[in-house]
Parts: C-alpha cells; structure tokens; sequence
C-alpha cells in the first residue's frame, strides 16, 4: 500500500530535509543521521496547512477511542497529520475516526498491550508517539497497575528503542505515591517509570476533564435519576476543583507535539478558576434546571453505596476509588509550565458547560439564557 511504503533516503538527504522545515516541527519531522531511521514520506512537510497537507508529524496515539483520544486525533487530522490508532475493539466502533483525516492519513492497527511486538509495529513508522491508555476502573485482565504503569513503560521503552524523538504521557494533577485512592498511586508510579525510560517525555497533568462525553459533569448530572439527592462527602465544601475543558487538554498536546522545547518537561493542565465541590455541583445542576438537594454521606457509606454498582460486569457508574478521587483536592504546582506557556488560553467553566448540560434538561427548558444561571464561587485556596 502506497499510504504506508517506506522510503529510504540517503543520509546526506535528510540534513537538507530537516534545512527546510519550520522551527515548530523540526523536532518531529527531522530524524539524526546516526540512527538511521527509514523516513516516511508522509514525514516531510507540504501543503499551505489543512487536513489535505502534510504537517510533518507521524503519530501513534495509544488510547485514541478514548474521551479524550477522539480530540486529539481531530487535530492531529485537521493540521494534516498521519495517524496510527491502535486498538481492541470492533472496527465499528472507529467509524467516527474516518472523516477527521484526509483519505489515507489515519491506520488503524489492531494491538494487545501485552504483544511488545505489535506494540512495536504500531510506532515503527511514525516519529511521534502519543500515549493517553486510561480506564477509570479495574477488570479482571488489566488492573490499574497494568494500565498506568506497565503499559506506558513498555510504550516508552519501544520509543526510545525505535529512535522516536517526541513522547507525550497522559497523567494526573493529583498523582500521588500516597495517596489514598489506587489510581492516582498508580498515576505516579507511572509517571516515574515513563521518565525513567524515556527521559525527553512530555508528562501531562490535567485536572479533572469536563465535555460533552466526561464521566466528571454528566457523573454528578446523571445524579438525578436518584431523586435529585446528590451525596457529597462532607458536603463537598472541603474539596477544590480546578476542572479543564477536554479541548483545551487536546490543543496542548498538539503544541506540546510541535514545541521543540517542551521535550523532558510537566507540565500542569488546569482551567482558570478554583471551585468548591459544592459550589461547582450546585452550578451544575442550575444550568440543568435541576432542583439541587446534597445531602452529606459518611465515606463508610459512600463506599458501601459504591461497591454495588461496581459489581456491573460492562461499566461501571461509579466505584470506591472513584469517590476518593473526585473528592480529593486538586494540588497546586507554582514551578510547572502550564496552558499559557503552551499559548492557550484556556476556557472557562461558565463558557462550556451549557454545551455538556443541555441534554440534561427538561423540554421546556431548551433553549432558556445560561444567565438564569449564578455562576458559581470561586476560591484561591
């Protein structure tokens, strides 16, 4: 297949090659001479921009049939990316992939994350790798350990083994070695294995992610169906959240992808304003013109509540872990580079959340002004 041949070059080429590129894709389109690396032809810039072009920029991305995957894959798509999205299930279920990228520009591999080497055929060819491999709970064939620490330290060793130059690891602002819920434990823990084997990654640390498909919003919205009652953990006015829209999260890792120095960097991923728990819930449902009744609910109990529905064999609504997590309060990280530093300005929780709580609403309440709406408090602590 001509979309994916390899083309050798000499070596004496590619110093002219990698002449001629910007400064903003040097790093991803240019390979050093004394690796000897295959070059794709889809790896040399051309075009004025646009999904019809070439950006430069081959990228594996792990983890694409994700939340946050479909937003990364767009843009890679839309500034003329090629896209190699790995992946366990039916083919039918990437049909929404298709028109993100022009006709050629995104292969689907089928991978197991326990094969290294279908791990290794899935980035042999690109010069970008992307890693966003999440679940938000355990089964019995991956546990969280398998997810967040093995997993991205394989990916990281066949990068640095295939000669791959960009890296970018998904983890968490709250990743934590002690603390108390299981998957931020093993969100540090994989962080370190990642730098460990791939020094250069670009580690990610979002906040909590809010869009149309999170399980942040819509998991407290969809708190309706029990007679509008929301359970909150000391009725959520010890916790601050610091939610970050999924599309900002996208655009940084694309300008991460195409900064040359962002390479060996953290770089923390928060939206602009800090919130109570309650306060952001009870914002919540006033866009949903929903009656808002929080109740406290000992974490004994929550816990007790929460392993029933974690008992569900296909996904589960919420869990234990899940519970501490989203009432843990988000960290502060002074001395990290964070969306600004990447140029983005990111987005406010009153711009976006009617676009994720509409459907939430009754009929009659379609098309009322987000004004009806207070926005909710915000704290600096």
């Amino acid at each position: 297949m001509a979309a994916i041949a390899l083309v050798s070059r000499p070596a004496n080429v590619l110093p002219k090659i990698c002449s001629s590129c910007s400064p903003a894709v040097l790093s991803a389109a240019c390979v050093s001479t004394g690796q000897q690396r295959k070059l794709h032809h889809a790896v040399i810039p051309k075009g004025k921009g646009g999904r019809s072009s070439s950006s430069g920029i081959a990228a594996t991305v792990f983890g694409a049939t994700g939340f946050l995957g479909r937003y990364v894959v767009s843009r890679l798509g839309r500034m003329g990316s090629q896209i190699v999205i790995p992946h366990r299930c039916d083919q039918y279920d990437l049909m929404y992939f298709r028109p993100m990228g022009d006709l050629g520009q995104i292969i689907f591999m089928e991978w197991d994350a326990r094969n290294k080497d279908s791990m290794k055929r899935a980035l042999e060819n690109s010069n970008v790798v992307i890693n966003l491999v999440g679940r938000e709970w355990e089964t019995r064939n991956y546990c969280f350990e398998d997810v967040f620490v093995s997993i991205p330290q394989q990916i990281a060793k066949a990068a640095r083994e295939a000669g791959i130059t960009k890296l970018v690891h998904m983890s968490h602002l709250n990743a934590d070695i002690r603390s108390q819920s299981k998957y931020l434990r093993n969100k540090a823990v994989g962080e370190n294995a990642v730098r460990d084997e791939f020094p250069e990654a670009i580690i990610m640390k979002p906040a909590e992610i809010y869009g149309r498909e999170d399980r942040f919003f819509n998991y407290f919205a969809n708190m309706r169906w029990f007679g509008n009652a929301v359970p909150l953990i000391g009725m959520g006015k010890k916790t601050v959240k610091q939610p970050v829209h999924v599309v900002d999260v996208a655009k940084a890792i694309i300008n991460a992808v195409r900064d040359p120095d962002a390479n060996g960097k953290t770089f923390q991923l928060v939206g602009p304003n800090r919130y109570l728990l309650h306060d952001l819930v009870e914002y919540i449902y006033a866009v949903a013109h929903r009656p808002f009744v929080p109740y406290p609910l000992p974490r004994p109990l929550y816990h007790l509540a929460a392993k029933f529905f974690a008992m569900n064999p296909f996904e589960p609504w919420t869990t234990p872990d899940k519970i501490d997590r989203f009432h843990i309060t988000d960290m502060k990280y002074p001395g990290l580079p964070g969306l600004e530093d990447l140029g983005i300005t990111p987005s406010t929780v009153e711009q976006k959340a009617i676009e994720i709580l509409r459907r939430h609403r009754r009929f009659r309440y379609l098309e009322a002004d987000l004004e009806d709406a207070k926005p909710a408090k915000t704290v600096n602590y």
